[in-house]
């Protein structure tokens, strides 16, 4: 993918992980696109491990899998910021 799809790909996954994460996160879009970027490596480093599928292009199990992955992101980053 081009370094365009990936940015609209990060967007909209991030944009989903933080609908779907419960809490206030309080990111602009820059943030958002890394967040989504970020998860699509996160969800397809996880989801090759146990072997269920990769990030491979604009379709429905690699948004899925994005969107696990910035949840993910979003969990670790949520308890590493608590004091």
């Amino acid at each position: 993918m081009g370094i365009l799809s990936w940015v609209i790909f990060g967007l909209i996954a991030g944009i989903i992980a933080k609908w779907v994460m419960p809490g206030a996160y309080n990111m602009g879009i820059i943030m958002t696109i890394i967040l989504g970027i970020v998860g699509a490596v996160v969800g397809g480093y996880i989801s090759t491990f146990f072997g269920k599928g990769k990030v491979d292009g604009f379709n429905l199990s690699s948004f899925i899998v994005a969107v696990i992955g910035a949840i993910v992101v979003l969990f670790i980053a949520g308890m590493v910021g608590r004091p």
